[in-house]
């Protein structure tokens, strides 16, 4: 198991109350919902350092299969010290050491040689070969069942959910997420009022497997609900602890992990986007704002001071971007019930699934290092976003070694005449497509380049 990935963005849909559009309907705004707070150092510690996942690897077995890592990016110390950034060492509940991916797998990346924490990872790989392999796990499970009862007891929460899904999560290409259904997955088998897992499967799960690009999330302080299509209304911190139903043993655990979640909003509402690097032409980036402020910002706000965010949800007779994301992952009405009359969605700060036919139009604060762009991720880099005539079908990117475009703000990229390999995007397949979101093409080559330039100072 190279890769033992945990993305949970529990996000489902109400298919009871699917709000549908037609062509020329309007953006329709999202009404805030009232949030907890609390102590953003706390959070950051709990974050890279808290047990909200409370089975994995043994930690001798870890060390055995990964080594030490080369930069402790959080200067942790103790056991975590020589651990990679995104995963923990944690105790499980009978006190065996184990390690457990964390929040930082999908929501932090590793940018010019700096960690910038809240970028979402736009390198991670669930290609066929890189999946959770339940193969590896029944082979883990028997081994240490032989070996070492305790640090069987300790990882048997962990290798059950490798056993039971880790075969259903790959994608087509590198670089894109399986959150959505990673979350359908994990809901699957377990019981909505406790948690408590059942190796048989209590809701039928589609078969696709719909590829998403993680967001930034310091655009979440902006936002009145969480996702591409704004649907995560109501306590943002019950989603994003979500992740706990990798392991959760039941509610009771929940309920202590939840307690730590109002600190985490809050540390993920302290970061701040990183500033464009380099020297930008300011003469170019006004006339660029007076042309951002015409051209865009009814939908995607106004920055600087005084600056506001509309939280519009835009209609998919409108925006026309690929549209498998809302339809197919979204629109189950058993995941959807699942969830809202589960433990989410109890207590005083309940959360909820409100659907919509189209997508959130996001914040644009940091815009120049969120490449690749649109909800799949199928768009290199701004130039080729706002003008769709130049997107290329093809495309693939340097894992090993990425380079930035810091001109046209993206992924240097090499355009493809067909797929070659999991590293070329192809556009052509179910989910992946890359139109849409056509707005710019009404520019000149001269605007798009002054709105480019003025979205680096964002």
């Amino acid at each position: 198991m190279k890769k033992l990935l945990v993305i949970l963005g529990l996000i489902c849909l109400s298919f009871s109350s699917i709000i549908l559009f037609k062509p020329g309907d309007e953006p329709v705004p999202i009404q805030a919902s009232k949030q907890r707070t609390g102590d953003a150092k706390a959070g950051f510690i709990y974050l890279t350092t808290g047990d909200y996942l409370r089975s994995g690897i043994p930690l001798s077995y870890f060390k055995l299969g990964f080594g030490k890592t080369a930069i402790n990016y959080f200067n942790r110390d103790g056991n975590n010290k020589d651990i990679p950034y995104d995963y923990t060492v944690v105790n499980a509940p009978n006190g065996e050491p184990v390690v457990a991916p964390n929040c930082m797998q999908c929501h932090a990346q590793v940018f010019d040689g700096r960690l910038i924490m809240g970028l979402g990872n736009s390198t991670i790989d669930f290609t066929h070969g890189q999946k959770l392999d339940p193969k590896n796990a029944a082979a883990a499970e028997k081994l240490l069942k032989n070996t070492d009862l305790n640090k069987y007891e300790a990882s048997e929460p962990f290798l059950r959910v490798v056993k039971a899904i880790g075969g259903q999560l790959h994608t087509k290409v590198r670089g894109v997420n399986t959150a959505d259904r990673l979350a359908a997955l994990l809901a699957s088998h377990r019981d909505p009022k406790t948690f408590r897992w059942s190796d048989q499967t209590m809701l039928e799960v589609s078969d696709e497997v719909i590829p998403t690009d993680v967001p930034a999330w310091w655009m979440l302080k902006k936002k009145n609900a969480m996702f591409y299509n704004g649907f995560g209304r109501g306590d943002f911190g019950r989603f994003l602890m979500a992740s706990n139903l990798l392991t959760v043993n039941d509610t009771s655990e929940s309920r202590e992990v939840d307690a730590h979640f109002n600190d985490v909003l809050a540390y993920i509402n302290s970061i701040q986007p990183p500033a464009y690097p380099n020297p930008v032409d300011k003469t170019l980036a006004k006339k660029g704002g007076i042309l951002f402020v015409q051209y865009c910002s009814k939908c995607h706000g106004s920055y600087g001071s005084g600056g506001k965010y509309p939280n519009l949800l835009i209609p998919e007779s409108d925006v026309k971007t690929d549209s498998l994301l809302y339809k197919s992952n979204y629109q189950s009405y058993q995941f959807v019930e699942w969830f809202n009359n589960s433990w989410f969605a109890t207590g005083d700060h309940p959360a909820k699934l409100e659907p919509f036919n189209g997508y959130i139009a996001p914040p644009l604060d940091g815009i120049w290092i969120t490449a690749p762009y649109l909800h799949n991720g199928s768009v290199p880099d701004l130039e080729t976003l706002l003008n769709s005539k130049e997107r290329p079908a093809y495309w693939s990117r340097d894992f090993n070694n990425p380079v930035y475009d810091y001109d046209k703000l993206g992924w240097k990229y090499i355009v493809k005449d067909s797929v070659q390999g999991t590293t070329v995007y192809d556009t052509h397949l179910p989910g992946y497509g890359n139109y849409g979101h056509t707005y710019g093409d009404k520019l000149s080559n001269g605007e798009r380049k002054a709105i480019i330039e003025y979205l680096k100072t964002l």
